[in-house]
């Protein structure tokens, strides 16, 4: 099974974040931009984190914010933050983080299999650096090999 699209609209680079619940509100708000969730889902993000800690951070320089089927789910999804700056989650090794991904699955079987596929896309060493470093959302898809939908 693919990742979920990846269209513009759910890229942002060069982004600027104060800490991290404002890198996953920015997560947030590019799915909700993409039509894949609603407002209040970067909400929801937080919350997880919130509670269950920086578990998310899953690679140096990498977090996957995310938060259970809801409602405020239109569609599975999922937006990319390459920040200008890298932000502190709290993780003990991972810290700190360049890139945020943020996904939105419409059922629990849907995020195994996009968590699976992400996986498979960081395996490859060189991709978190390249996500960080990328200037473009044609290069964030590019090295995603997500697909691009207008």
């Amino acid at each position: 099974m693919p990742l979920p699209p990846l269209p513009d609209s759910a890229v942002t680079v060069g982004a600027h974040a104060a800490d991290w619940r404002e890198a996953v509100q920015l997560a947030g708000e590019a799915l909700a931009r993409s039509g894949a969730t609603e407002q209040g889902y970067a909400a929801r993000m937080i919350q997880v984190i919130e509670e269950f800690g920086a578990y998310i951070v899953i690679a140096p320089g990498l977090a996957l914010a995310h938060a259970r089927p809801g409602p405020d789910v239109n569609t599975d999804g999922l937006s990319v933050v390459i920040l200008d700056e890298p932000v502190v989650f709290g993780h003990p090794h991972n810290d700190p983080v360049s890139v945020v991904l943020g996904l939105a699955v419409s059922t629990p079987e849907a995020h195994v299999t996009s968590v699976a596929e992400l996986a498979n896309v960081f395996n490859e060493p060189e991709a978190i650096p390249a996500l960080a470093a990328a200037t473009s959302v044609d290069e964030v898809q590019r090295i995603l090999k997500a697909e691009a939908v207008q």
